[in-house]
């Protein structure tokens, strides 16, 4: 009831305000006209002429994400500039928004979050006005009164949502003039580069790709959050940002205190806490938690991310999986249709052996062939990926640039890349390169033909697999992606793993293991540890964890040989009577990412940093102060400055 008195009484507002403008529209015109763009002619951007059909197409991402009847509640707009159709023809209307274009000094296109208005400026229209506008910089910020209109059919633009109508302008105020020069026109073709753009991001957050990522975002957390807290009885806990630092995982970021030689540390994901929370019997836990790590920065990396984090008591690996797969379920947005649930599972082993990788695209990537049985007395593991038609698929720089990756990554490994384009050729310098080798076998077993790319691996087994699993990644067979969403869980990772002569947790060391370690198993123990992936990219991973008090200080300190000290407050937690629990944890940017088809998750987080971790719009991180570097007993080497 209340909201449907405000807007009626929003509306009756807008009206006599409307009412009021009219009257006294000249003298409005010169206040905001006049006065402010001829003082500032000489710093504003130069209106380009620019095909209007390009610009119309810009404004493609218009969706459901919008209810436009909310939208202008508690504004001075009557609609927003992705609103108006054909039925709203005669309205006297009320639109604010970014001067996008101007031609003919009689033809703009008004744009605002949710779309794009075409107005026209009468042949009678005053000279103050036409002389304003002729002025006015490109991205000033606009309010038009004006009529809405039917245009000519020959004249409807069908790929603009308001393409079948124009706003025939009664009266148009400046509400504030661009007073810089700026960088980049929201424009799809042409764009400016990435670095330009983070520069500047409140300007690239103008892009209509833009404002559809962060809405599609926002509108997925709260279908998330409904289906957790309404549908499963979880409960949202947030969980601190300063924490301890603590052994093991990856690299974190050091927050110093005012109290010498004690800091924080920010946390790398809230693991430890919402264990702590299943102690204390909050026994469905989730958070949107943002999390820290101090490592270097991939397309689909930054050093702080966001992941929904899900935590549950009394819970097996099948119960928290089938979690995940009803939630996304929930989740989904329509218009990219259906997901099949359950998703498929696959062991580390299987994934690595097939594909070469723990995160395989199922649906577009080559399997791998075992060649070590066609080889007599073979010293190492050889492994091959035939990739069919492809020889000219790569240039020889490409191929000298893979061959140089790889013996700098992989030092162990001996590697070959063959494209095929005389068979009998082949034939002759296969031996060669894998003496021993059956040759007939391999070409039968394979179906090996001219034209054909052959990578071949061999050395210790799974640096070999990962090798060609690089290669994969490269080729993928995009031709035979039936299914556009090709999800599937990689279970049964080995616990633990050989790194530098050390042993190290393959995940982390809160893992329970699948069976008994002992002295004599430690590399082929399995965890019960579980991971989610979704067209080649890791979306999330979880575990179901030790809550034993007894057998997590003995991976902590007997083997992995981390001080113990540091852990005290989670070891006294698992005493004090810990339920058996697990859970997940899905990356939200990487998530959006796919979703949205972007090439990086910078472009569904609204302030991103770069690759190199740096954050351009305010340029951080940056130099303290002297005052501030006492208070923190902070004292830096800046001789290589």
């Amino acid at each position: 009831m209340y909201h449907t008195k405000h807007f009626v009484r929003s509306i009756l507002i807008r009206t006599n305000i409307y009412k009021d403008l009219l009257i006294n529209r000249t003298r409005i015109l010169s206040v905001n006209h006049n006065k402010s763009i001829s003082r500032k002619k000489s710093s504003t951007t130069v209106a380009k002429i620019t095909n209007n059909q390009e610009i119309k197409k810009e404004h493609k991402y218009v969706s459901e994400l919008y209810n436009f009847s909310n939208a202008n509640i508690y504004t001075s707009r009557t609609h927003t500039c992705g609103q108006l159709r054909a039925e709203d023809s005669g309205k006297l209307v009320i639109l604010c928004g970014w001067l996008e274009h101007v031609r003919l000094n009689r033809f703009i296109i008004l744009r605002d979050a949710y779309g794009s208005t075409q107005l026209i400026v009468p042949e009678n229209a005053s000279i103050d006005l036409k002389i304003a506008i002729k002025k006015l910089p490109l991205e000033s910020v606009l309010m038009c009164y004006g009529t809405v209109k039917l245009r000519p059919v020959n004249e409807i633009n069908k790929n603009q949502s308001t393409g079948s109508i124009e706003v025939i302008v009664d009266n148009l105020i400046l509400l504030n003039s661009v007073d810089t020069k700026i960088p980049f026109q929201v424009r799809t073709f042409n764009k400016a580069n990435e670095t330009l753009r983070l520069k500047y991001r409140y300007v690239d957050l103008r892009f209509p790709e833009m404002q559809f990522n962060l809405r599609l975002r926002s509108k997925l957390l709260m279908k998330m959050r409904e289906f957790l807290i309404n549908n499963r009885e979880f409960v949202e806990v947030e969980t601190p940002t300063l924490f301890k630092k603590t052994p093991g995982g990856a690299q974190e970021f050091i927050v110093p205190t005012h109290e010498k030689g004690k800091c924080y540390s920010l946390v790398q994901s809230p693991q430890q806490l919402k264990q702590m929370l299943m102690v204390g019997s909050v026994d469905r836990y989730f958070q949107v938690a943002k999390c820290y790590r101090d490592e270097g920065a991939k397309s689909d990396r930054q050093p702080e991310f966001t992941q929904l984090d899900i935590e549950m008591s009394f819970t097996d690996q099948s119960g928290v999986m089938l979690l995940v797969e009803e939630m996304l379920s929930f989740i989904w947005p329509p218009e990219l249709g259906k997901i099949k649930i359950p998703f498929p599972r696959m062991s580390y082993k299987e994934a690595m052996e097939t594909y070469g990788s723990d995160k395989p695209d199922i649906g577009c990537s080559t399997k791998i062939s075992s060649w070590t049985t066609f080889v007599s007395n073979p010293t190492n593991e050889v492994f091959a990926l035939i990739l069919k038609n492809s020889e000219k698929n790569i240039s020889n720089k490409q191929t000298n640039d893979l061959k140089t990756s790889i013996s700098t990554n992989y030092p162990d490994i001996k590697f070959n890349l063959i494209k095929i384009k005389s068979l009998n050729i082949f034939k002759e310098s296969l031996p060669k390169i894998i003496p021993g080798i059956d040759v007939s076998a391999v070409l039968t077993t394979d179906n090996i033909l001219e034209h054909d790319l052959v990578a071949i691996a061999s050395g210790p087994k799974y640096e070999a697999l990962s090798v060609l699993g690089k290669i994969n990644e490269h080729f993928k067979v995009t031709n035979s992606c039936v299914d556009p969403w090709r999800f599937v869980w990689i279970v049964d990772f080995p616990l633990f793993e050989m790194v530098s002569n050390s042993i190290q947790s393959v995940h982390h060391p809160f893992t329970q293991p699948q069976t008994e370690i002992t002295s004599n198993n430690l590399l082929e123990v399995k965890g019960q540890h579980y991971d989610l992936v979704l067209n080649g990219n890791e979306i999330g991973g979880g575990s179901i964890r030790i809550h034993d008090a007894e057998l997590q200080t003995k991976i902590i300190k007997s083997i992995l040989k981390l001080p113990i000290e540091t852990m005290s407050h989670l070891i006294e937690a698992l005493r004090s009577g810990c339920p058996p629990h697990g859970g997940v944890a899905l990356g939200v940017d990487r998530l959006l990412s796919i979703l949205c088809n972007t090439n990086s998750i910078r472009d569904v987080i609204a302030f991103p940093k770069t690759f190199e971790g740096k954050d351009l719009l305010t340029g951080s991180p940056s130099e303290i102060t002297k005052e501030d570097m006492e208070r923190y007993h902070l004292n830096f080497d800046n001789k290589n400055k």
